[in-house]
């Protein structure tokens, strides 16, 4: 019988638990469901789900079952997007965006590797003071260095051009910090067995702890590409040439371009937002354990 009422409020308990992250989650992805469904909601649909109705017997259960049926398309239909699409040049935009991001996700986990390589498996005078000046600029509010940025950038004439875009994300302090501790976790023995063989520090670096912290190189990837391809403030202070735009400006232009069109402003939204979704989806498989060290157990 104790055994019996056990297993019970065990499966009560992981019930609740269940129903509560849904509740949470569903409130979570709300926003999201509704941006999607504007998008492809047509004239004839209502972008602003309201209550069924002030009828007093309505029970609430009512009520939201009503407003969550209205939040899905009546006659779903894709010419939001082609409208977006065809009057205004959406593609360059993306391309740039593209290209912004890739370029800036290279650069940045490149430096950001060569930077922590050192400061986790070299030993020299101020490592550890240099560790910490590094990770307290994260500390530091965009805002604060953003006017120092802008001056530089433009003193090396990268105003109005990708580079301009990609500048302050060359490398970063998450970063450094993130491979640093990547870094740490590979056995030495590794690491002796190369030199053994005559492999430089370099060719270490490449060849032993690129591999062996895969994991944190995949997450500092996904981590920069989210961040470079949602940025707005800087692209909108280093550009002022439509032609260099990229997708986040884009979206703010449609304010202006279309009014209070909210079908028109979701579409583009939809398309700002799905590459990181789909960017997310294919590289998530390659967060895995590494096995470094695997050979070396036993």
């Amino acid at each position: 019988m104790v055994l019996k009422q056990d297993r019970y409020w065990k499966w009560l308990s992981r019930g609740v638990t269940y129903v509560l992250l849904g509740v949470i989650a569903l409130a979570m992805l709300l926003p999201l469901l509704w941006l999607v469904s504007t998008a492809f909601k047509g004239q004839e649909d209502n972008i602003f789900p309201v209550a069924a109705s002030r009828d007093v017997s309505l029970s609430p259960l009512e009520n939201i079952a009503f407003f969550l049926k209205q939040l899905f398309p009546v006659h779903p239909t894709w010419h939001n997007f082609v409208s977006v699409w065809q009057q205004q040049p959406f593609g360059q935009y993306f391309l740039n965006s593209l290209f912004v991001s890739s370029l800036t996700v290279t650069l940045n986990v490149l430096f950001s590797s060569l930077a922590a390589y050192p400061l986790a498996r070299l030993d020299f005078k101020g490592k550890d003071l240099i560790f910490a000046v590094v990770v307290s600029t994260i500390m530091i509010p965009f805002q604060i260095v953003m006017i120092p940025l802008y001056v530089l950038a433009v003193e090396l004439g990268l105003k109005n051009t990708y580079l301009g875009v990609i500048f302050p994300a060359i490398a970063s302090a998450f970063g450094i910090f993130l491979l640093r501790q990547a870094f740490q976790g590979v056995p030495k023995e590794l690491e002796e067995a190369a030199r053994i063989d005559g492999c430089t520090e370099l060719g270490i670096w490449w060849h032993i702890m690129l591999p062996s912290v895969r994991p944190a190189l995949v997450t500092l990837a996904i981590f920069v590409f989210i961040g470079s391809w949602g940025e707005f403030l800087w692209p909108l202070i280093i550009l002022d040439q439509p032609e260099y735009y990229t997708l986040p400006l884009a979206v703010s232009n449609l304010f202006s371009a279309f009014g209070l069109n909210w079908r028109l402003i979701a579409a583009g939204s939809v398309i700002s937002v799905a590459p990181v979704l789909l960017f997310f989806l294919i590289m998530q498989r390659y967060i895995v354990p590494s096995e470094a060290g695997s050979g070396l157990k036993g």
